[in-house]
């Protein structure tokens, strides 16, 4: 199996996989095209929560706002997983999740070298853009590493192990007593505002104060009213700032990046 993730949308993905079944015959899985364009770590969060359910496969992930620039291309071995992608952090919350206590490895990627420019019907080899490395340069690593075996990344010619790596930490919310200070990780299709706060926190709790705003804590959004507003815990283990049939951001002013406190109301607030 080799999974494609990426922020093209369409039609830029097709070109993807041509190349890719130019040179092997793999079961290709399209996990999402739509990620947040150029967010390297809300593209790290939805890998996190979403690649450890795949059975053992290479995962191509183009999330790359410095494409062109100097930045590396990276495969890194991962247990019996394998990903793709740019050297700009968005592979490692994943890759500590998939290689569960094996080392992490990662492999330097000679983006120039000959065995990696894609052919194409009408010309023997493409040029490599400057613009779309996703095509030329991840892609067809992508390939290779199925065809040559998560076992045996060494012995692609264009590959070298390297301990020089961009890493990417999602941060973590600090919880002091009965107060909990994090941010918005994510803000998802529905508009549910994702926090990095343990959904542990709401345990036992009816009402919580978020940012100032006593709203109810629900187990799902049909414990309020269409419209109202709750927080709850997401499939994700987190706490969610959600609307019941609406969008959370809009009702709680949150967007990506933003700080959320989270406090109980038992002193009052939310009589």
């Amino acid at each position: 199996m080799l999974t494609l993730a990426s922020d093209f949308g369409t039609p830029y993905p097709a070109a993807m996989r041509g190349v890719i079944l130019r040179r092997t015959d793999a079961r290709l899985v399209d996990v999402a095209h739509d990620l947040p364009r150029g967010d390297i770590r809300a593209a790290a969060f939805w890998l996190r929560e979403l690649l450890p359910y795949f059975p053992p496969a290479v995962h191509l992930v183009v999330v790359d706002p410095g494409v062109g620039t100097d930045r590396n291309a990276l495969v890194v071995r991962a247990g019996n997983h394998a990903l793709v992608g740019p050297d700009n952090g968005v592979l490692f919350p994943v890759a500590r999740e998939l290689a569960v206590d094996a080392p992490l490895e990662a492999f330097l990627v000679d983006d120039d070298h000959d065995d990696l420019r894609p052919e194409r019907t009408g010309r023997s080899r493409g040029q490599k853009s400057t613009t779309f490395h996703g095509r030329d340069v991840f892609a067809p690593a992508a390939a290779d590493v199925h065809e040559t075996g998560v076992d045996s990344l060494e012995t692609l010619p264009y590959l070298s192990l390297t301990d020089d790596w961009v890493d990417l930490e999602l941060p973590e919310a600090t919880v002091d007593g009965e107060r909990a200070v994090g941010e918005v990780l994510v803000v998802d299709g529905f508009g549910n505002v994702i926090t990095n706060v343990s959904g542990t926190y709401l345990e036992g709790r009816e009402v919580v104060v978020a940012n100032g705003e006593c709203v109810p804590v629900g187990e799902t959004f049909a414990a309020v009213e269409p419209s109202e507003r709750l927080a709850t815990v997401g499939s994700h283990g987190n706490v969610e700032l959600d609307v019941n049939q609406g969008r959370g951001e809009a009702a709680f002013g949150l967007e990506a990046g933003d700080a959320v406190v989270l406090e109980f109301g038992d002193d009052g607030r939310c009589e």
